[in-house]
Parts: C-alpha cells; structure tokens; sequence
C-alpha cells in the first residue's frame, strides 16, 4: 500500500435515527361499535455502531466518508402494528482505534477486538400508540407519544496500531532494514534521516510456525513529545504495544544516553510507557569487533536486556528472535496491560486537528425535523426505559 494511503486520523460527523410516532388509530370494523383505539407504536430509530475489523488496517476508507446517519423509525399504524425499525448504521474500523468527541475532547470508547462492537450513538425509542393509554374511564385516547430525537455527534478517531514489538529509535537507526530482514515488509529505506514517514508492520516467523508482529514508527528525536520533528503524531502508536525494541546504532556517541533520551521522550508522552517491557538492540554491529563490543557492553544499562545485531550481515539476528519470544512470553502484571485514556484539551485539540487537517466543520447544513419532535419531552421520563 502506497505511503499516502496510510490514514490513523479521521473526524466524521455521526447521527442515530429518530423514533417512529406512535399513532393515534381508532378501530373501525363492520358491526364492532366503538372498536377502541388500535394504534401502533413507533419503530426504534437505527443506531450507530462502530465494530473491529482485523482486515483493516488504516482509517482510510472513513477519510471520504464524512457523514454517517442512521435510519429513521416508522410511524405506527392500525391493528397495532409497529412502525418497522431504523437501519442501523456500521462503521467498521480497525483494532486500535480510539474514539474522541471532536467538539469537547472527551474519550468516548475504545475498539481493541475484531467483531466488537460498540453502540456510538443509540437510536431514539419509537413512540407508544395510544392503545396503551386507554383506562376504563378514559376508554377511547385521542393522542400517543412521538418518538425520540436522534443523537449526534461529531468525533475524532485515532488509529493507534496493535502490535507485539514497537521499533524505538532516532534516525537512521536502521529500524526500518530490521523490520525488512526479519519479515515480508518492504519499507522504504535510504541513507538520509526520516526515511519513513509512516507506521509499517511485518509479520516476525517464529520457530513452530509461530509469529509475532512487529511495527516500526518514524524516527524519534530530542523534543518530540513536544512536537519536534515528526512530533508526537505516531508516538500515540508506541502505546499499545507489548514491547518496546529501543535500537542505538553501534557508532553513536554514547549508547547508554541515547537510550535514555529515547525513553525520556516516550516517558514525556505517556508516563505509563515507562512501565513497559524494553530490550536494546545495539545495531550495525557489522563494523565491531568482538574487544569492542565486550567494552561497550560495560557502559550498556544493566536494568534491561541487550543484544548485538547486524541487520546486513545477519549478526545476531535468531538470537534477537529468541529474546523477543522469551520477553513476550513473560507474564505481565494487569495495570501494565491496560492502557488509560486520558481526555484531550481543547486548545491542544484544536492545534491537532489543524495539523492533521480536519479542522473544517463537518456538521450538515439541513437538518430534518418533525413538528412533533419537540413534544417528546412531554411523554418521557429520562430515567424510563421502555422496550419497543
């Protein structure tokens, strides 16, 4: 899939459909005096409901499909017949991805599981006919209830992509030859610095036909988490997986520091980052010796595993397969698994939406309204529940 084609930020305005009225219908049959009312109650209003899909990986196919609106309900009729019920309305997305109200920042829900589905917006209840309203003193109603109004909602949602092992790395740290050699994925490489522009994930082969996935993410570089460089707009990718692969190129000044301004940066994010697993990859190892590497590995941090590799020469290369396994097979404590959601500023929004380029209205001009629609709150009671 071409570069461009690759979407993790869309805003799309979003409405349920409108309950049916409830009608007011008398019987009339031959020779039946005085049938009674007999009308019908509304059908729902159709919902919109977003769903995981394992076959997508991109947000691209929301990106020219702005505007998502349920169905309305039917009015009811005679025979006490119900109205017929809203569609409802699918929004398929991929897993990962996060849902945020576009006009107040804050977090609406989360979609992690392919086939989960989650109700975005609900459909409003279909109005009672009058049949229901009929007492032994009051035997023939003359009115029913409406329906309920939609519900709308303009929303922004994240793609933030789920994988095993996330590549952490400045660059030219030789993440994305890493992620050629070890799997299927063909990303772009070239010797100049933010070669890779966007996300790119491989499938890692294992021994027994097992397999993991790996993501790598544009370089990082100091002052990222505050919006250098690339800035923070793919490190929201870092946050889902399992474990962080830190990897310092073997000619950098200083080993040790680099992957503590890596981390620093990733910390600055999110604090949470911190409390995932790591390994370091000490990578174009091609152009060391075995002296060399035995005193470089005196100045490496000894609170999380290392490893040696040559992307080129193929150095190391199982044993880092090896380790990654080993590390992703360890059981971790639940608080590190979940992943909290934090609402969005508006200024900071704002500022996202407009480097993202969604900062435009969305919001359809003509709107559709029944007279009676303004009635409902008449009939109903916010805390009652009433099952059409």
């Amino acid at each position: 899939m071409a570069e461009s084609n690759f979407v993790d930020y869309v805003k799309i305005y979003c409405r349920s459909g409108k309950g049916g009225k409830g009608s007011t219908h008398m019987r009339r049959v031959k020779y039946i005096p005085k049938g009674g009312p007999d009308g019908g109650d509304g059908g729902r209003g159709g919902s919109v409901i977003l769903r995981g899909n394992r076959n997508y990986w991109t947000l691209l196919h929301l990106k020219y499909n702005r505007h998502v609106i349920a169905g309305n309900g039917e009015h009811g009729s005679r025979n006490k017949s119900t109205g017929k019920a809203g569609e409802d309305k699918y929004i398929e997305v991929p897993c990962g991805t996060v849902v945020y109200n576009a006009e107040t920042g804050e977090y609406v829900c989360d979609v992690t599981d392919d086939g989960q589905e989650v109700v975005l917006l609900k459909g409003g209840r279909g109005g009672l006919g009058n049949w229901h309203f009929a007492t032994a003193t009051r035997q023939a109603p003359e009115y029913a209830q409406p329906g309920e109004p939609e519900q709308e909602m303009t929303v922004i949602m994240e793609l933030k992509l789920l994988a095993d092992v996330g590549l952490v790395g400045l660059p030219n740290a030789g993440k994305s030859t890493l992620l050629s050699v070890v799997s299927a994925a063909k990303p772009k490489i070239a010797n100049y610095p933010f070669t890779t522009l966007v996300p790119n994930i491989g499938i890692v082969s294992y021994r027994d036909n097992q397999s993991f996935v790996m993501a790598d993410i544009p370089g990082i570089i100091e002052g990222a988490s505050e919006g250098k460089g690339l800035g923070y707009r793919f490190l929201r990718h870092i946050e889902r997986n399992s474990l962080l692969l830190f990897m310092v190129p073997a000619d950098a000044d200083d080993v040790a520091k680099e992957y503590q301004l890596l981390l620093n940066e990733l910390v600055k994010f999110n604090p949470e980052l911190a409390d995932k697993q790591k390994v370091l990859a000490i990578t174009k190892c091609d152009m060391l010796d075995e002296e060399l590497m035995a005193e470089m590995e005196q100045t490496l941090p000894a609170d999380v595993p290392h490893i040696f590799i040559s992307s080129i020469t193929g150095l190391n290369i199982q044993k880092l397969k090896d380790l990654l396994w080993s590390e992703l097979q360890k059981e971790v404590p639940v608080a590190n698994e979940t992943l909290v959601h934090r609402p969005k500023e508006i200024t900071y929004l704002q500022q996202e939406m407009e480097e993202e380029g969604e900062d435009e209205d969305i919001t359809p001009t003509t709107i559709f309204m029944d007279e009676e629609e303004e009635d409902w709150h008449d009939f109903y009671d916010e805390d009652e529940d009433i099952d059409n």
